[in-house]
This record gives structure tokens, sequence and C-alpha cells, in this order.
């Protein structure tokens, strides 16, 4: 079904969602799970602008929900719900995106050591909504609402871990404890041998043990023990004792609590396992070698990052195992029917299986995956997008993940594309702020399509020859795909909910404008971070998530403020891009970019064409602090970009607040373009 016709059916499903919610949801007929679907057929994920909202801090519509909460700490619930969305969806409306991604709605384990899990990512219970939010009921009316409005509603999915819901009891003594083990540093040590004054009085021996014993101190933490590739051991002072035993606890004041048996509709098997058994979990403790994965060998570092527990002590599940498999298979078949979403963001997706090395071994996302393409066809919705995080700047390993393969019962997919984060490390990190050379742009992309780039830069700078992400589609439209190559859908970004602010690394504005106009103009889908359009600038988790509601007093912009500059690049932004076919679905071809750092003629500069059927632009980005030109120095032959327009051919700037110069394409079709430090020209035939 096409946007244009939307309308008439979110309208029934909302009026449908608020009887069911007035009369206390007793007939099965209102159930949100039977409400229609709307099909998105003949949607273009290229079309999309993705918004992503941390639900619990963007806008508090309910305050009936609001039970444990402190809005004054960060790292608490601040009262953000499922309502809140549905009462500024008119304000995303103006700023013009078009596809909502959502935080986790699975209900979490309250709290951990202090902090909420207000984020989402500490599942307990896979099947029952998080009563912070919402019910069923509301978090239909919200995609329902979205619908009517032409926007799309992504969920955030977590498949490889739960929350902290069990402990490796270690000593064995039935209690999560957390204790120094070892030999340390002594009084003696540090007032005798280790002073002048006195160290006569210190043996050979005993300064042997104070050389030695600091080596031998060791912090056990048995919610959280560093990874053992033998599994997590018991173990005391007399040596080790076989596998640690696991014990779930029982705190029900905070949700921590084994996970309950699915609802009789859910059709398990009586005998089967759930996620109350240790034996779903590889039970192997926790990653360590991240931050140094240098010190390691590459085997090793993926051995952790697979079966390892997630930092935190968020126990990774064993997704090898075929009754984990389906049982979140299911479960989230359960979601797509009940809620109408219209694609997942999966998180931690290099945590699970290694296509890397094993392409074709179906795994648990090659059954994952599959599955949720097929059960949105049966339910008459095309266009399912999976995107996945794997939050790693090596090119070739989240590309891994966008390719499909072929075991003994046929072909399958995988990812239709990933949350690009080495765009993220290659180009938003080091060209817009840190002011690297643009050819690193044309590298990471010529690496990606596998235009096998061979010049010396790009080799130099440990660019593979590619293509490192999927050429082919996982699935047509019609079967619950995208119909899209992987390599054509990544998802860019500037920052994100792990990641710190844009403007609190770079403070200039000048540096977000022109990622803004690259993020953009650029080939894939763009996704936003809440808050960017007001110049939100917080740090490293927690500080990175903002309470929207609260408007940006630093800047003094009112909450959801429409009024002032960066909300308007922002949109016009958006809105350029939809109007013009060549932003969202044209190829790109590379016209000119810069291979040294520091000030020349061409200093920043970026130049490339967006080629559709119907439609052709030039973008020429800055990314320096100077008006540059796509021209190169006088000394290099002082030849400037050549695009693919005809000589006399008259080129007008669209940019958003530009002063609405022309240009003339000269002999050859060469193009002399003068551009702002920190902005783009975006060139259209008059």
């Amino acid at each position: 079904m096409n946007r244009s016709n939307l309308f008439a059916l979110a309208s029934v499903a909302i009026s449908a969602s608020t009887s069911a919610v007035a009369c206390g949801a007793a007939s099965g007929e209102d159930h949100p799970a039977d409400l229609p679907h709307v099909s998105n057929q003949g949607d273009d994920w290229r079309d999309e602008v993705i918004y992503q909202i941390v639900v619990d801090r963007f806008a508090n519509g309910d305050p009936n929900n609001d039970f444990n909460i402190a809005p004054s700490i960060p790292g608490r619930y601040h009262g953000g719900d499922w309502q809140g969305i549905i009462d500024q969806l008119g304000y995303l409306d103006s700023l013009g995106v078009t596809a909502l991604w959502i935080s986790p709605v699975v209900k979490n384990t309250e709290e951990d050591a202090g902090f909420a899990s207000y984020h989402g990512y500490w599942t307990q219970d896979f099947l029952r909504p998080n009563p912070h939010f919402g019910d069923l009921y509301k978090l239909r009316e919200l995609t329902a609402g979205a619908h009517a409005r032409g926007m799309k509603v992504i969920l955030d999915v977590v498949t490889n871990h739960v929350g902290q819901l069990f402990f490796y009891d270690i000593n064995g003594n039935g209690q999560p404890d957390d204790w120094l083990s070892g030999g340390g540093l002594s009084h003696t040590c540090v007032q005798i041998c280790a002073n002048p004054g006195r160290a006569t009085e210190c043996s050979d021996d005993e300064r042997i043990y104070c050389e030695q014993g600091k080596d031998y101190l060791e912090r056990i933490i048995e919610w959280d023990p560093e990874y053992d590739p033998r599994g997590v051991q018991g173990w005391s002072s007399l040596g080790f004792s076989g596998p640690a035993d696991v014990r779930f606890t029982d705190w029900p004041e905070s949700n921590r609590v084994p996970p309950p048996r699915p609802p009789d509709w859910f059709g398990w098997p009586d005998d089967k396992p759930w996620f109350d058994d240790q034996t779903w979990y590889n039970r192997m403790g926790r990653v360590y070698v991240w931050w140094h994965e240098n010190d390691y060998s590459r085997e090793f570092v993926r051995e952790q990052e697979t079966l390892g527990d997630f930092p935190g002590g968020l126990k990774d599940l064993d997704t090898d195992n075929p009754d984990v498999a389906e049982a979140l298979t299911r479960s989230f078949e359960y979601w797509i029917e009940v809620a109408d979403f219209d694609g997942f963001r999966i998180d931690t997706v290099k945590h699970i299986d290694r296509p890397d090395v094993a392409p074709n071994v179906r795994g648990f996302w090659g059954l994952f995956t599959d599955r949720m393409r097929a059960k949105a066809a049966s339910l008459g919705k095309e266009n399912f997008f999976i995107f996945g995080e794997a939050f790693d700047g090596n090119d070739e390993l989240i590309g891994a993940y966008t390719k499909g393969g072929t075991d003994a019962a046929g072909g399958f997919g995988r990812f239709d594309s990933v949350f690009y984060f080495s765009q993220y490390y290659r180009v938003i990190e080091n060209v817009f702020k840190l002011d690297a050379p643009t050819r690193n742009i044309e590298c990471l992309y010529n690496s990606r399509v596998g235009r096998n780039p061979t010049d010396a830069f790009c080799q130099q700078n440990g660019y593979p020859a590619g293509p490192t992400h999927g050429g082919t589609p996982h699935a047509t439209s019609a079967n619950g795909g995208i119909g899209l190559p992987p390599q054509q859908v990544t998802v860019g970004f500037l920052d994100n909910h792990d990641l710190p602010r844009f403007l609190f690394e770079e403070t200039s504005e000048g540096a977000l404008r022109a990622a803004l106009f690259y993020l953009m103009t650029w080939d894939g889908i763009p996704c936003l971070y809440y808050g960017t359009e007001q110049a939100f600038a917080g740090g490293v988790d927690p500080a990175n998530r903002e309470d929207m509601w609260r408007g940006n007093p630093a800047r003094g912009f009112a909450p959801f403020d429409t009024s002032h500059a960066q909300f308007a690049l922002v949109r016009d932004l958006i809105a350029l891009r939809k109007v013009r076919s060549a932003l969202r679905r044209g190829t790109v071809e590379m016209k000119w970019s810069t291979t040294v750092p520091g000030p020349r003629r061409d200093a920043g500069v970026f130049g490339f064409e967006r080629v559709a059927s119907d439609d052709k632009l030039l973008v020429v980005l800055n990314t320096s602090l100077q008006d540059s030109e796509a021209c190169a120095p006088v000394a290099d032959g002082g030849a400037c970009l050549v695009s693919s327009f005809a000589p006399g051919t008259v080129l007008r700037d669209l940019a958003p607040g530009s002063d609405g110069l022309t240009f003339t394409v000269g002999a050859g079709g060469a193009v002399q373009v003068r551009v702002p430090a920190q902005s783009a020209r975006i060139l259209a035939p008059m």
C-alpha cells in the first residue's frame, strides 16, 4: 500500500486501539495483533530519513506510568513514553523525517548498581511490554499514528543477551560476591621494605613477596567475571572445582527474576526449556579484549565477542541452541504482528555468528532474518527492513553480515544493511572532525561496492578492494524483503546513543553543518539522532541521552523549538532530499577529492554527482575552515572539476541557505566552483 492510502487504515487502527483500551481489551478481535497491517507496497527505503528516539528521553505523555523515575539523575528513568511520541508526531512531521527508530519495547530488569533500564537493553521478558512506556494498545496506537502521517516505525531488537538475571557462584556460597583475592601489598611491604629508612629490616624473601605479590591480586565479580574459554569456573584458594554454578536471582522489587514461561497463546511446548534455563546461555564470562584488541590474536577477539557476556553482566545467549533460536525468532515474529513494525534495527550483530570466516554457515542470523521477512509477507507487509548494529570500524567485518550464503538446505539471507560504523570512523570522525583528506570518502565507497580502489592513497590507508558489502537483495519486496542490495542502503549517522554527540567533541557548528550536508546528499539512508536538530551536545552515555522535552537551555531553545537556524537547516536538507530523486536513489560518480590535508586551493573539497534516470545533481562539499575551490593548485596543474554536464549548462545552487549563485559549465564539462567554509553547493541544471 502506498503512503497516500495509509491514512484511512491508520485511522481505523487508532480507533480500534482506543476502543480496546476503553473496554479493557476483553474481546479477542480488539487485540492489536488482529488489526490491519500496513503493506508498504511499492515503497523504497532509499527514500526514508530515519530518526532515532530513546523513548524514555523524548516526551512524557502519560504521567500514569511515571513510577520509579528520577528525572534529575542521568542514569535513571525520566518518564518518556509512547504517548509522548504520539503527542509529538506533528513536530516530527514538520521536521520531515519519514521513519522512527524507537528503543526496545520489551520488559526489562528494573535496575542494576544504581542504574535503571530506561534504555531498554536489559531484557527480562521477550514477550511483555515495558510498563514504563505503555501497554500493547498504546504501542499499536503509536505505529498507527506514525503510519497515518506516512512514517514507518523501526523496532530496536536485542537477541544477543539478556539483562543481569543470574550470577556465577564461583566460591559456592550461594550469594553474589565481589572480592579481592591474592597477596597484594601488605603493610610490611609498604612501610618497611619500601621505606629507605627501614629497608635493611626486610629479608630477600620478603622483597620477592613484595615485588610479586601485587601480581597475585585479582578482583572477582560474580555478576560479571572475566571471559574464560573453558567457561566460568568455580574455585577457591585450594584450586578449581569445575564449572561455576549459575544462580538466577529472585528479586521482584527490581524485576530481577527468572524470565517467566511464555503465555499459553504462544504455544511453546511444556517439555521444552525457556530463558530461565542456564543451558540456554554460553556462560563464558565477560568480554575483556575491547579497546586493546591489538594485544590479542584476531581469533581470540572474535571468540570472545561471539561467546562472551556483554560488559555489565548482560548474559550471552547460546543462539546456536536450536530451542534458543526458535524462541527468539518466534518472539520477534510476534512483535511484528502485534505492533505492525516496518523494520528492525538489531543490536550487537557482530556478537552472533561468524560470516566473516564461514559465509555459508546459516547460523542464527540466516534463520532469524529470513523468518522475519517471511512473517512480514504473511501479514501482507512488504519491504520489511532489517539493519544491524556492528560496533566496529572494520568494513569487511561488518559488511560480512550483509552477505547471504548457501548451505545444504539452500540459499539464505542476512542483513539488508548495517548501521554504518566504518563510515562513522573513517569519514565523520576523520574527515569532518579531524580534517583528514576527502579521498577517504571515495576509498570507503569504492571498497563497499567493489570498484577495487588501486590508487596509492587507498592502499596505504588500508582500504580493501571489496566489495565489502552484499551486492544482491536478500528477498524481493513481495517476499517481505526490500528488493535492494545492501550496498545501496547503508544507514549513515553522525552520532547515536552509544557515542558522544557530534557537538560535544566538535564544538564548531560549521563542522556539523558540513556533516549534515554530506549525510543528506550521500547515498544510502540517513539517520538522525533525536536532538541533533536542537543542537544537543551531550558527552558519553548517559549524558548523550538528554531529555528532549526540556529543550536546549544552553542555546536558549524551547522544547521542540522549530524557530531557530539549526532546525531549519535539518528540515530544509530533508525537504530537498525528498524532492530530488537523485539524492535518494541516484548512483554516485566521484568528481573531486583531496589526498593531502592543510591549506591549499582545494582544501577539504569533495565533489560527486548523484545520477538518477530523471534527475542529476553535482554536490561539492567543503569540510575545511577556508573557502575552497574544486580546482587543483597551480603547482599541480590548476585543472578544475570535470562534470558530466554539457558545456554551457547553467547550474544553480539549491543548498539551503545558499546565496543562489549560478555556475556555467565550461569546455569538456569543467566547473569552477567556490564553496564557503564547512558548507556545500548542491548544483542542478536550471
